[in-house]
């Protein structure tokens, strides 16, 4: 009975030698450089998918930033893309701007026409204008003023600038500086020029082959082949050219038939 009982408890000694033994022996495994630890490997995983879902965040965290910005962008393009859209609705305005613009321009083109019309009136009238000076017609006196000296082709007669006799194929008219000067029947502007003995002066056609000169102006009104009704202002008169300084201001004038130097004055009014 008695060695029953040692028996039994030198065998539960043995097995939990056998169990000590063994947990020792696995727990120098476990401290063994160079063998993997299975907790560790769990725990790294653990920490490395930590890792990568922070990672993972992140990149959903650059993602929504890159939505927001496209988002942005496309706000923004919108925003252009409607100022494009305005800007192009706004082109018919412009485009009615400019049409406004070109009425306006043609309606200053009308408004000066009348000008125009002015320097034309006597292209147009042409027709109605008769240029039928003769013999037996009148003319009215392109100023009114005294005679300074008289028509004379046949005889001499004394100018005094020029302190000597000479002819006068015209009549020189005293007149004021600045007086208005005008056509003295219905004519057309065949040449406006100038030289040293009379100034600027106009030759007008009365037809019928009459033509007329009219000398000392300043400010011409009339232009070549304009059509003229008497009375029209041809220009003005001017200071006195140094042949006739001592005369004094005064209108030149002289008339023609067929070439040929006439008196003035038979045909004055």
């Amino acid at each position: 009975m008695f060695k029953d009982k040692l028996f039994l408890v030198m065998l539960v000694l043995g097995l939990l030698t056998i169990v000590a033994a063994a947990g020792v022996v696995t727990i120098q495994r476990g401290n063994v450089p160079g063998e993997e630890n299975p907790y560790m490997e769990n725990l790294e995983g653990t920490i490395i998918a930590d890792e990568e879902g922070a990672g993972s965040t992140d990149q959903v965290a650059g993602t929504a930033d890159a939505q927001r910005e496209q988002m942005v962008t496309a706000s923004d393009s919108r925003t252009d893309t409607g100022k494009t859209d305005k800007g192009e609705t706004e082109s018919p305005q412009l485009a009615k701007g400019s049409e406004g613009a070109g009425e306006e321009s043609g309606k200053t083109g009308v408004a000066s026409q009348p000008e125009a019309a002015a320097v034309d009136s006597g292209l147009e009238n042409a027709v109605s204008l008769v240029l039928d000076f003769s013999d037996t017609s009148r003319m009215a006196w392109p100023v009114m003023g005294n005679i300074l000296l008289d028509y004379s082709m046949d005889t001499t007669i004394y100018f005094p600038t020029l302190e000597q006799y000479q002819v006068n194929p015209g009549v020189v008219i005293q007149a004021e500086v600045s007086q208005p000067v005008a056509a003295p029947a219905n004519a057309r502007v065949v040449a406006v020029s100038s030289n040293e003995e009379i100034g600027n002066f106009v030759v007008l056609d009365l037809g019928n082959d009459f033509t007329a000169t009219c000398g000392q102006l300043k400010e011409v009104q009339v232009v070549e082949n304009e059509y003229l009704e008497a009375g029209q202002i041809l220009g003005y008169v001017a200071e006195p050219t140094k042949y006739y300084s001592v005369e004094g201001s005064n209108v030149y004038f002289q008339l023609e038939h067929q070439g040929n130097k006439v008196d003035p004055l038979d045909y004055f009014e």
